[in-house]
């Protein structure tokens, strides 16, 4: 789900206004085998991801820290939780946690990131709440599994929300506020419908619009665009362009598109969203998820929701309009929509100064409610 309309050599695709009452039409270019990172604009999705060189592994049900031996880099010193893997369904999931007391925060990143991309909120949020951060499935340092051996329904948001829901009873062991970046605010909507009791409060950062979803393609493109994820997902074209991508010099380039305040861009945020889409299976779980145009959408899912909702939006995002993301401050279940001026498309560290304020007072007003209440699940 990387384009919203496709452009290769001549054919470009635009979109028709989608049945959502949104205001404008979406156009994205998609790349050919050469790459100009010009057009590049992954419709509100970060590229790759990276973890700590440390995880743990999980055996007879307890969490053991350890470390990586298959590695000879340094410990990333930007890791502020401490490191765990969960077993989930036999497959390993990294997680970071951090705070011991308070609220349970649960945050979700986005499409290619991981939980380092919470760095910035972490350690302050931790100071008076139980923070967990996780790696999804398919990305971060948690597994790839193969998408041909798992089946084309593994890597959509209802598995992404199971998971989810599953951390929450087997780690957290509470109900928990989700807070959630681009396309992770579909995993954490997806999960509080799919089980209520669990889910507290969303706190949605730049929520995807899902622009390519087949729902709001036109009908003349749609066999354009089918052919053209096809040709992505089953040919060569799609590990070449993953490759020409995956470089520090084309994430910089992504990163500087998505964040307003390129200082922001640094070193070491090129190797959080980097490292980890180097590793065996990225390229199968990038092309598969970029293919991706079913599931649900967020205007399908926010009337479900029984929890409170605050919508944030950097009012600076490329890649996912303020303009049409307004429309959804419009549904009764949203308490708010709140706008982050000169940010882009990743709040949360792009301007953590902005963004934990927030998460800390819309926390704090839902915690306070006896009907909810934290209780153990």
């Amino acid at each position: 789900m990387l384009m919203a309309a496709a452009t290769f050599n001549s054919l470009t695709l635009p979109f028709s206004k989608p049945e959502f009452p949104f205001s404008s039409i979406a156009r994205t270019h998609v790349p050919t085998p050469t790459l100009n990172l010009s057009w590049f604009r992954p419709n509100g999705f970060l590229l790759c991801s990276l973890s700590s060189d440390h995880p743990t592994t999980a055996t007879g049900g307890q969490l053991h820290h350890k470390a990586n031996t298959n590695s000879t880099d340094p410990q990333p010193q930007f890791i502020l939780g401490t490191l765990f893997t969960w077993n989930w369904k036999g497959y390993s999931i990294r997680y970071q946690c951090s705070g011991s007391s308070g609220p349970a925060l649960v945050l979700v990143h986005g499409f290619g990131a991981n939980s380092n991309h919470w760095r910035k909120n972490i350690p302050v949020l931790a100071k008076s709440h139980r923070v967990y951060a996780i790696d999804l499935i398919g990305y971060g340092y948690s597994d790839k599994p193969n998408p041909r051996e798992v089946g084309d329904s593994f890597y959509t948001f209802e598995t992404w929300g199971s998971q989810l829901n599953d951390f929450c009873s087997s780690v957290v062991k509470d109900k928990a506020f989700f807070i959630c970046n681009s396309i992770g605010g579909l995993v954490g909507l997806q999960a509080a419908v799919a089980k209520p009791e669990i889910c507290r409060g969303l706190f949605l950062l730049n929520i995807s619009l899902r622009m390519l979803h087949v729902k709001k393609q036109p009908w003349f493109g749609r066999p354009f665009i089918a052919s053209f994820q096809s040709l992505l997902r089953n040919t060569a074209v799609g590990k070449l362009f993953f490759r020409s991508v995956a470089t520090p010099e084309s994430v910089r380039s992504i990163l500087c598109q998505c964040y307003h305040d390129t200082s922001q861009v640094t070193e070491e945020l090129v190797q959080i969203i980097l490292h980890p889409g180097l590793e065996t299976g990225a390229v199968d779980v990038f092309l598969e998820f970029i293919c991706y145009s079913g599931g649900p959408l967020p205007e399908e899912l926010l009337p479900q929701v029984e929890c409170p909702v605050l919508i944030a939006w950097g009012d600076k995002d490329p890649w996912e309009s303020i303009e049409l993301g307004r429309a959804y401050g419009d549904f009764d279940t949203v308490e708010d929509f709140v706008v982050l001026p000169n940010v882009g498309h990743c709040p949360q560290d792009e301007a953590p100064h902005l963004v934990n304020p927030l998460v800390e007072s819309f926390v704090s007003r839902h915690s306070k409610s006896p009907a909810n209440a934290s209780t153990t699940i």
